[in-house]
């Protein structure tokens, strides 16, 4: 690259990078906050919260502006971008809420407790950049910048033998998945000799590529980014990593880093092959993983007794409903994967938060220990129970519209096997799922009343009504999901 070709950002950039820019800025900020009033993580847990709300209202208001690229050809600003900032934006809020009443976060044995808020601002910076790349450089750059963050987070638990094991595992399979990834891009670049994802796309329409390369290329970045979204056979770091992980930040592996990973996928896939997909077999490809990847992540959580393992199984399960919506990489799937990932945001935070507040009093995530919760802790596990029917796919719930939306769409396309495997793994899902609502009211257990932190109340009522009333007033929401693709554009 020639110094003519740098493009150097200018203002009128930074004007349309200013969520992930406060992000940047917020885990400078909180850093030097850590290190100006040493064991007060008070400041930067403040600093991290405020930058995230003023992220957030950023997102927001970008939500309505027109699409462009910005550094160059690197970055694209444009509605699907700004459907994945206010996901991730809002993740981190309430990822910040609900670890500042964590006792495996904030326990009186814990370090480094401000750098563990900096370090959720800058994955959050990072989420941003890779739902934004066109272009191959930018798209590993933001990639690792989130994994390398990962990792660190993972391990927080730093004298947990558990946490280290979690932290290791999933830093050597994600070194070599993004080796395999390197390697698809690296071909893909040698093909079409191009970068920019716009440029990929215009080679292969011109026929600069023969079927076979083309899938054997697409199969080694899908790799890649199937480790990011725990798709299988690239599942086998989840359950460890989960389990071993603090809860708040397994919490936030289950949301922000997949949603991440499906904007990649989507901006990728639907941009470079969309030309071509008539010439590879592409659909039968997505669809065999989509089958493989619920039916495997059902199958297993029916046989958990961890009840954060069980998520972590049953978060594999949704990845396979997602992949659904991916098929043909028809606009409306994937206006149905943007709509079931904001559902999945509220509805899977809220499980989770539920299992950090019953740790705090039990230190326990075992589901024996969850009998008689309906009775010891009546409102937490009443909307426990809201997200364990909206995870299901249950009326009236916002993932009974979510699934129903991703089946409809492969219905539509004929895939009507697809859709049937689909329905029979959301049985074997509602068997699980009541596994925990049946202990909550069937297993009578003695015990005082569960002491559940306020701040873990709201958080949990934050989540709990905009997933019920998405099951009953959709429309707007569904909106914004069909206004980010057709403002997406294919850039």
């Amino acid at each position: 690259m020639s110094l003519e070709m740098l493009n150097i950002p200018n203002w009128s950039d930074m004007g349309r990078f200013i969520p992930e820019a406060v992000f940047f800025c917020t885990f400078l900020l909180a850093l030097l906050g850590d290190i100006v009033a040493r064991k007060r993580p008070a400041v930067p847990f403040a600093i991290v919260l405020a930058g995230s709300l003023t992220a957030l209202a950023f997102a927001v208001a970008g939500l309505a502006g027109d699409e462009q690229t910005i550094l160059g050809e690197l970055v694209a600003v444009d509605g699907m971008a700004a459907f994945f900032r206010v996901i991730f934006a809002f993740v981190a809020v309430i990822t910040v809420l609900f670890s500042w009443a964590s006792e495996e976060i904030m326990g009186t044995g814990r370090e480094h407790k401000g750098e563990y808020y900096a370090l959720i601002a800058l994955m959050t910076g990072g989420m941003m950049v890779m739902a934004a790349a066109r272009d191959l450089l930018m798209l590993y750059l933001s990639l690792e910048l989130v994994s390398l963050t990962s990792y660190v987070m993972a391990g927080y638990m730093r004298n947990s033998l558990r946490a280290t094991e979690a932290s290791v595992k999933y830093m050597i399979f994600g070194a070599v998945s993004s080796g395999i990834m390197l390697y698809g891009l690296s071909l893909i670049f040698g093909l079409t000799g191009e970068m920019t994802f716009a440029g990929i796309r215009d080679a292969l329409a011109a026929g600069r590529a023969d079927p076979l390369a083309l899938l054997t290329v697409s199969v080694l970045i899908f790799a890649g980014l199937g480790y990011k979204i725990a798709m299988v056979p690239f599942h086998f770091w989840c359950p460890d990593v989960y389990e071993g992980s603090p809860t708040p930040v397994a919490g936030f592996f289950s949301v922000a880093p997949k949603a991440a990973g499906f904007a990649l996928l989507i901006r990728f896939f639907y941009t470079t092959l969309t030309p071509v997909v008539g010439r590879v077999d592409f659909p039968l490809l997505i669809a065999v993983l989509s089958v493989a990847t619920m039916t495997f992540g059902n199958l297993a959580a029916v046989r958990q007794v961890n009840v954060k393992r069980l998520l972590a199984y049953s978060s594999i399960a949704h990845v396979g409903y997602l992949l659904m919506g991916f098929l043909m990489l028809t606009a409306e799937g994937l206006q149905a994967i943007l709509f079931y990932l904001l559902v999945y945001a509220l509805m899977n935070l809220g499980a989770f938060i539920f299992v950090v507040a019953i740790n705090n009093s039990l230190k326990s995530e075992h589901l024996d220990d969850y009998a008689g919760l309906g009775y010891r802790a009546p409102w937490a596990a009443v909307m426990m129970i809201v997200f364990l029917f909206s995870l299901t796919g249950l009326p009236p719930t916002a993932g009974f519209v979510g699934k129903f939306y991703l089946f409809a769409e492969v219905i539509r396309r004929e895939w009507y096997w697809l859709a049937i495997v689909g329905v029979l793994n959301s049985v074997i899902s509602l068997f699980y799922y009541m596994k925990i609502a049946k202990a909550f009211y069937f297993t009578k257990q003695e015990g005082d009343p569960v002491r559940i932190a306020p701040m873990h109340y709201v958080t949990m009522a934050v989540l709990a009504a905009p997933t019920l009333a998405l099951g009953l007033y959709w429309g707007k929401f569904k909106a914004l999901a069909d206004r980010a693709i057709e403002h997406f554009g294919g850039m």
